[in-house]
Parts: structure tokens; sequence; C-alpha cells
């Protein structure tokens, strides 16, 4: 699936191929709920990132966060990318993965498909004022789930070629 995304104030825009298109997965960490917001959680969905097409690249620009992992001195090696006038999240890149980009579900224009279950990712972190959604399709995990993005889509019948 095609995605189409953007920053609020326009000047960035993107394309990406995606075939792990369903937003299921909200991160609850300190980083996800600082840097992205929206109800403390941020939603990121997965992308080739060989496919990426960004108009506006010299808007851009990029963090990456201290205190990613047990070490608060440590710098993570993923590079949340931002539009550096109105502040939009709009994806993210690592290294370790590089094949694949992770755009912020809330920077999609497109459509996007609605999952019938949603995995709430890294609780251990969120903040004490968000009321985490319960119930059988909603999945809870202190830390990262047993499913990749990839694999999740796969195992529901839901991975678009």
């Amino acid at each position: 699936m095609r995605l189409e995304g953007s920053c609020h104030c326009g000047a960035v825009r993107f394309t990406v191929q995606s075939h792990t298109p369903q937003p299921y997965m909200h991160c609850y960490c300190t980083i996800c709920r600082k840097t992205a917001g929206g109800g403390g959680s941020a939603i990121n969905i997965m992308g080739d990132a060989g496919t990426l097409k960004v108009e506006g690249a010299e808007h851009l620009s990029v963090y990456q966060a201290c205190g990613a992992a047990r070490d608060p001195r440590e710098i993570s090696p993923a590079r949340r990318h931002f539009c550096q006038h109105c502040g939009s999240a709009l994806y993210v890149s690592d290294p370790r993965w590089p094949d694949w980009v992770y755009p912020f579900a809330s920077a999609i224009d497109t459509p996007l498909p609605a999952p019938r279950e949603r995995a709430h990712i890294m609780l251990d972190f969120k903040a004490p004022w968000v009321e985490v959604p319960a119930g059988p399709d909603n999945k809870h995990f202190d830390s990262y789930p047993d499913l990749s993005i990839e694999d999740w889509h796969k195992s529901r019948g839901v991975y678009e070629e």
C-alpha cells in the first residue's frame, strides 16, 4: 500500500510503500509520549525504506533520544525525523534495521485500515494520567510485544503484498 504523509504546516511531504499499514501498536515509552504526544502514546507503522520519497527534506530535523536503553546517558541510534517549523513527528529510521522506516500514523494522510485489535506497549513507562483501554481487543505489554510489526500483520492475515 502506498502511504502519503505530511507535517502540519505542509513544508514536508513523503510517500512510502507499506506491507503493514494497520496502526495497531500504541507505544507509551517516554520518548514516544514526549516527542509525538497524542494521548500519551505514539503509533508507528512500517514502510520499505527503499521506497521513501521526501519533498521538503531541507525542512527536516532529526532527534536521537538519550536514555533509550537502561543507561540514561546512552544515545539511541534511532533517528526521529520531524518538521523543524511545526514540530510534527513524521517517521523514525534506524541503522539497526536499514530496510525499514517507521512513519508515525499521525503523519499519514492516506486512509489507513482500522485494526481489529491493538497492542499497548512499553506500559512500564506510561504516564500515570494515561488510561489504557482494556478488553479482549487490547493486548498489554510491559515492554516490547512478542511479535514484530511484520509478524503481527502476517499472523492476522492483514499483510499486504
